[in-house]
């Protein structure tokens, strides 16, 4: 089955929210065996919406519209969508009760323009919104096409989902429908060319599909398959994982899913047992930041400085105020005393440090915007490495902390 979403609001337009709505709806499809092919977002404009759920129709089995539930003049997603299929709604009493009560409770008088949200298809069902007004609804189609119609707020919204939508389109699709399941590998330390080309010769497949996808800092490689049972699914997605490390080569791969850098990075030094300290100046405290989001990290964290000025670095480092005269505060020898300095002062088992360009100003010919140097020290040796980051000032930020975790990842291997 082909799914789109329409969501609905000027102000996903504008910019003024992000539709999280959609994409947590988009997660969970592919475990029914649902395609998501389209997702559009249009105003709060009848004709507009009109529009949208027509060329839905003419292409997907199920349209989802997200927002214009409300009670007031520009919440209009039901009566559109009604109108386009021709359905003319009705009241339904308990739905129009639950509305009078849920004023009744808080001593208000229930303005007569509420009981419009009380309005549900003739052909269809309603979906129950114990945690608002606005109760959703399932219009179903003569051709077999649904368009299930949910409310915008997330606290409403992802309950609804959960608790009425899943349930429903499981009777639609059936218990043994196909279903696609997808997993993540995770890559750091690599661009997405150099990452296409040491698997372009697994991308062409028809099942499972690769597809690669870079953020700051990451290429993400997405298998995706389709089978008849979800055990099915795993073992086709386990097969090509196995074949995209190895192609990949040993250790590149550093998590699946949701692991994150930093979690795999806390997680190897509490196997290793081993502390961290964190020196940094560009990246003002981001790597610490991270480490931190982490939860158990109290374990083997011991202390982040933000040595920003050169003073700092002095003071709180240790590190020596020639040398940075010498060779300046973005250099190698500053990284290198400063990593040493982190673990010195702190007596952690590994010390790591960040200093650089992060831009746009501070740059001269011989050291650029861009310019990093991480150092990483331990009780054996302290090793320096030079980085050119592309981007603006929070992209050299990004990127530098997660150079610098990954330096601290492959350290432990």
């Amino acid at each position: 089955m082909r799914a789109e979403i329409i969501s609905v609001g000027t102000e996903l337009l504008l910019g003024q929210i992000v539709d999280t709505n959609a994409a947590y709806l988009s997660r969970l499809l592919p475990e029914l065996g649902i395609s998501m092919h389209y997702r559009v977002t249009v105003g709060d404009n009848t004709y507009r919406l009109a529009d949208a759920l027509r060329q839905a129709l003419s292409r997907s089995d199920i349209i989802f519209t997200i927002g214009g539930l409300g009670p007031t003049q520009d919440d209009l997603t039901k009566e559109t969508v009604a109108q386009v299929l021709q359905d003319p709604m009705q009241l339904h009493r308990e739905s129009a009760e639950q509305l009078r009560a849920f004023f009744a409770a808080r001593g208000i008088q229930m303005p007569l323009s509420n009981l419009k949200q009380a309005m549900v298809p003739t052909k269809g069902r309603v979906l129950e919104n114990p945690l608002g007004t606005a109760p959703g609804a399932a219009f179903e189609t003569a051709d077999g096409k649904v368009v299930i119609v949910l409310p915008g707020p997330p606290r409403e919204f992802v309950p609804m989902v959960d608790e009425r939508v899943i349930p429903y389109l499981r009777e639609r699709v059936g218990e043994n429908s196909p279903i696609i399941r997808s997993r993540m590998l995770r890559i750091a330390g690599l661009g997405e060319s150099s990452v296409e080309d040491k698997v372009k010769h697994l991308l062409s497949g028809a099942n499972p599909t690769v597809a690669p996808y870079a953020s700051t800092g990451e290429v993400h490689l997405r298998i995706t398959a389709n089978a008849d049972d979800a055990p099915a699914a795993e073992r086709l997605i386990d097969e090509m994982d196995r074949k995209l490390v190895e192609a990949l080569g040993e250790n590149v791969v550093f998590g699946r899913d949701g692991e994150t850098l930093e979690k795999v990075v806390v997680e190897k030094l509490l196997r290793c047992k081993l502390t961290l300290a964190i020196a940094e100046s560009c990246t003002g405290g981001l790597i610490a930041d991270r480490i931190t989001d982490v939860p158990g990290c109290s374990a083997v964290f011991l202390a982040g400085v933000v040595s920003y000025g050169n003073d700092a670095k002095a003071r709180l480092l240790g590190v020596d105020e020639q040398l940075i005269r010498d060779y300046g505060a973005v250099s190698e020898s500053a990284a290198k005393a400063m990593a040493e300095g982190a673990r010195n002062v702190t007596g952690a088992g590994i010390g790591i440090s960040t200093t650089g360009i992060a831009g746009p100003t501070g740059a001269t010919p011989e050291k650029p915007v861009g310019l990093v140097y991480i150092g990483l020290s331990d009780d054996k040796d302290t090793t320096v490495r030079e980085f050119r980051f592309s981007g603006a000032r929070k992209d050299v930020k990004q990127r530098a902390s997660q150079a610098a975790l990954e330096m601290l990842r492959l350290h432990m291997v």
